[in-house]
Protein backbone atom coordinates (compact mmCIF):
# COMPACT_ATOMS: atom_id res chain seq x y z
CA UNK A 1 0.00 0.00 0.00
CA UNK A 2 1.14 3.44 -0.81
CA UNK A 3 1.47 5.79 1.79
CA UNK A 4 -1.07 8.82 1.77
CA UNK A 5 0.18 12.38 0.99
CA UNK A 6 0.94 15.25 3.63
CA UNK A 7 0.18 18.40 1.34
CA UNK A 8 1.06 21.89 3.60
CA UNK A 9 -0.86 25.14 2.62
CA UNK A 10 0.76 28.33 4.01
CA UNK A 11 -0.15 31.65 3.01
CA UNK A 12 0.25 35.25 4.07
CA UNK A 13 -2.64 36.83 6.31
CA UNK A 14 -5.16 37.96 4.56
CA UNK A 15 -4.34 35.61 1.30
CA UNK A 16 -7.41 33.11 1.78
CA UNK A 17 -5.59 30.22 2.67
CA UNK A 18 -8.60 29.47 4.85
CA UNK A 19 -11.23 29.45 1.85
CA UNK A 20 -9.20 28.41 -0.52
CA UNK A 21 -8.74 25.46 1.42
CA UNK A 22 -11.87 25.00 1.86
CA UNK A 23 -12.89 24.76 -1.16
CA UNK A 24 -10.25 22.71 -2.23
CA UNK A 25 -11.63 20.06 0.42
CA UNK A 26 -15.21 20.38 -0.61
CA UNK A 27 -14.42 19.19 -4.13
CA UNK A 28 -11.60 16.09 -2.35
CA UNK A 29 -13.67 15.14 0.56
CA UNK A 30 -11.44 12.12 0.78
CA UNK A 31 -8.30 14.62 2.20
CA UNK A 32 -8.19 15.04 5.66
CA UNK A 33 -8.13 17.86 7.01
CA UNK A 34 -5.59 18.09 10.00
CA UNK A 35 -7.31 20.36 12.64
CA UNK A 36 -4.45 22.35 14.43
CA UNK A 37 -4.90 23.57 18.56
CA UNK A 38 -4.72 27.16 19.33
CA UNK A 39 -4.62 29.33 22.51
CA UNK A 40 -6.60 32.05 20.63
CA UNK A 41 -9.89 32.91 21.12
CA UNK A 42 -12.52 31.59 18.57
CA UNK A 43 -13.64 33.89 15.88
CA UNK A 44 -17.85 34.35 15.59
CA UNK A 45 -18.75 31.55 13.80
CA UNK A 46 -15.67 29.07 14.68
CA UNK A 47 -16.24 25.29 16.82
CA UNK A 48 -14.02 23.95 19.20
CA UNK A 49 -12.55 20.64 17.26
CA UNK A 50 -13.48 21.99 13.78
CA UNK A 51 -11.79 25.10 12.35
CA UNK A 52 -9.46 24.20 15.48
CA UNK A 53 -8.82 22.56 19.37
CA UNK A 54 -9.13 26.00 21.26
CA UNK A 55 -7.20 24.98 24.76
CA UNK A 56 -5.63 27.44 27.26
CA UNK A 57 -1.79 28.48 27.35
CA UNK A 58 -1.32 25.66 30.43
CA UNK A 59 -2.93 22.36 27.91
CA UNK A 60 -0.88 23.59 25.27
CA UNK A 61 2.34 23.65 27.29
CA UNK A 62 1.65 20.09 28.48
CA UNK A 63 1.10 18.90 24.92
CA UNK A 64 4.67 20.61 24.31
CA UNK A 65 5.81 18.85 26.92
CA UNK A 66 4.61 15.18 26.26
CA UNK A 67 5.40 15.80 22.28
CA UNK A 68 2.08 15.65 20.90
CA UNK A 69 2.84 18.21 18.37
CA UNK A 70 4.54 17.71 15.04
CA UNK A 71 4.92 21.30 14.89
CA UNK A 72 4.15 24.48 16.85
CA UNK A 73 4.53 28.86 16.74
CA UNK A 74 3.65 31.42 18.53
CA UNK A 75 2.34 33.94 16.27
CA UNK A 76 0.65 37.36 17.48
CA UNK A 77 0.81 36.51 20.90
CA UNK A 78 -0.96 33.10 20.61
CA UNK A 79 0.38 29.45 20.76
CA UNK A 80 -0.69 27.38 17.12
CA UNK A 81 0.65 23.59 16.91
CA UNK A 82 -0.48 20.30 14.60
CA UNK A 83 -1.19 17.34 16.72
CA UNK A 84 0.73 14.55 15.46
CA UNK A 85 -0.26 11.19 16.28
CA UNK A 86 -3.91 11.92 14.12
CA UNK A 87 -1.58 12.70 10.83
CA UNK A 88 0.72 9.75 11.27
CA UNK A 89 -2.34 7.34 11.69
CA UNK A 90 -3.79 8.58 8.05
CA UNK A 91 -0.19 8.76 6.31
CA UNK A 92 0.46 5.51 6.87
CA UNK A 93 -3.53 3.84 6.26
CA UNK A 94 -2.65 5.73 3.14
CA UNK A 95 -4.82 8.41 3.83
CA UNK A 96 -4.00 11.65 2.47
CA UNK A 97 -3.74 15.00 4.95
CA UNK A 98 -4.29 18.73 4.34
CA UNK A 99 -2.54 20.71 7.29
CA UNK A 100 -2.93 24.60 6.57
CA UNK A 101 -0.95 26.67 8.60
CA UNK A 102 1.81 29.99 9.04
CA UNK A 103 5.12 30.08 7.48
CA UNK A 104 7.64 29.26 11.16
CA UNK A 105 5.08 26.02 11.62
CA UNK A 106 5.44 24.77 7.72
CA UNK A 107 9.64 25.46 8.28
CA UNK A 108 9.28 22.92 11.06
CA UNK A 109 7.53 20.19 8.96
CA UNK A 110 9.84 20.20 6.37
CA UNK A 111 12.82 19.46 8.48
CA UNK A 112 10.59 16.50 9.52
CA UNK A 113 8.49 15.55 6.89
CA UNK A 114 10.78 16.07 3.76
CA UNK A 115 8.56 14.67 1.24
CA UNK A 116 5.58 16.31 2.12
CA UNK A 117 4.33 19.05 -0.66
CA UNK A 118 4.96 22.32 0.30
CA UNK A 119 2.61 24.89 -1.68
CA UNK A 120 2.89 28.76 -0.72
CA UNK A 121 -0.43 30.89 -1.85
CA UNK A 122 0.14 34.72 -2.85
CA UNK A 123 -2.05 37.41 -2.89
CA UNK A 124 -2.40 39.14 -6.67
CA UNK A 125 -1.06 41.79 -5.38
CA UNK A 126 0.19 43.62 -2.00
CA UNK A 127 -2.31 46.23 -2.58
CA UNK A 128 -5.34 43.59 -2.66
CA UNK A 129 -3.83 41.87 0.18
CA UNK A 130 -3.76 45.06 2.28
CA UNK A 131 -7.71 45.25 1.19
CA UNK A 132 -8.33 41.70 2.20
CA UNK A 133 -6.99 42.24 5.04
CA UNK A 134 -9.01 45.68 5.89
CA UNK A 135 -12.06 44.21 4.57
CA UNK A 136 -12.29 41.43 7.58
CA UNK A 137 -13.06 44.41 9.81
CA UNK A 138 -11.70 42.82 12.38
CA UNK A 139 -8.10 44.34 13.15
CA UNK A 140 -7.66 47.84 14.68
CA UNK A 141 -5.45 50.73 12.70
CA UNK A 142 -2.48 49.02 14.75
CA UNK A 143 -2.96 45.38 14.23
CA UNK A 144 -3.33 46.17 10.67
CA UNK A 145 -0.36 47.88 10.00
CA UNK A 146 1.12 44.83 12.48
CA UNK A 147 -0.30 41.73 9.99
CA UNK A 148 0.35 43.68 6.85
CA UNK A 149 4.29 44.23 7.51
CA UNK A 150 4.59 40.93 8.73
CA UNK A 151 2.80 39.58 5.66
CA UNK A 152 5.69 40.88 3.85
CA UNK A 153 8.03 38.68 5.48
CA UNK A 154 6.28 36.05 5.31
CA UNK A 155 5.73 36.00 1.36
CA UNK A 156 10.07 36.09 1.32
CA UNK A 157 9.64 32.84 3.25
CA UNK A 158 7.39 31.35 0.28
CA UNK A 159 10.25 31.31 -1.62
CA UNK A 160 12.07 28.05 0.11
CA UNK A 161 8.12 26.29 -0.97
CA UNK A 162 8.54 23.51 -3.49
CA UNK A 163 5.21 24.83 -5.19
CA UNK A 164 3.34 28.43 -5.29
CA UNK A 165 -0.39 29.41 -6.32
CA UNK A 166 -1.56 32.98 -7.04
CA UNK A 167 -4.86 33.51 -5.16
CA UNK A 168 -6.65 35.27 -8.23
CA UNK A 169 -9.68 33.19 -7.81
CA UNK A 170 -10.34 30.86 -5.37
CA UNK A 171 -12.20 28.09 -7.59
CA UNK A 172 -8.84 28.54 -9.68
CA UNK A 173 -6.31 28.52 -7.05
CA UNK A 174 -8.13 24.87 -5.71
CA UNK A 175 -8.13 23.75 -9.10
CA UNK A 176 -3.86 24.08 -9.39
CA UNK A 177 -3.51 22.56 -5.39
CA UNK A 178 -5.91 19.49 -7.07
CA UNK A 179 -3.29 19.35 -10.01
CA UNK A 180 -0.39 19.56 -7.83
CA UNK A 181 -1.60 16.69 -5.60
CA UNK A 182 -2.28 14.51 -8.68
CA UNK A 183 1.36 15.36 -10.50
CA UNK A 184 2.52 14.50 -6.84
CA UNK A 185 0.38 11.29 -6.63
CA UNK A 186 1.79 9.87 -9.67
CA UNK A 187 6.16 10.46 -8.46
CA UNK A 188 7.78 7.05 -9.11
CA UNK A 189 8.99 7.37 -5.54
CA UNK A 190 5.67 7.39 -4.23
CA UNK A 191 4.51 4.29 -6.24
CA UNK A 192 7.32 1.70 -5.44
CA UNK A 193 4.29 -0.45 -3.32
CA UNK A 194 2.61 -1.03 -6.79
CA UNK A 195 5.77 -1.64 -8.47
CA UNK A 196 6.58 -4.48 -6.10
CA UNK A 197 3.11 -5.68 -6.07
CA UNK A 198 3.05 -6.31 -9.81
CA UNK A 199 6.69 -8.37 -9.77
Amino acid sequence: MNKGILIVVSGASGTGKGTVCKKFLEENPEIYYSISATTREPRVGETDGKEYFFITREEFKTWIDEGKFLEYAEVYGNFYGTPLHKIEERLNRGESVLLEIDTQGALNVMEKIPDGVFIFLLPPSLAELRSRIENRGTESPETLERRFNSAKGEIEVGKKYRYVVVNDSVDEAAKQIKNIFVAESCRTERNLSTFESLK
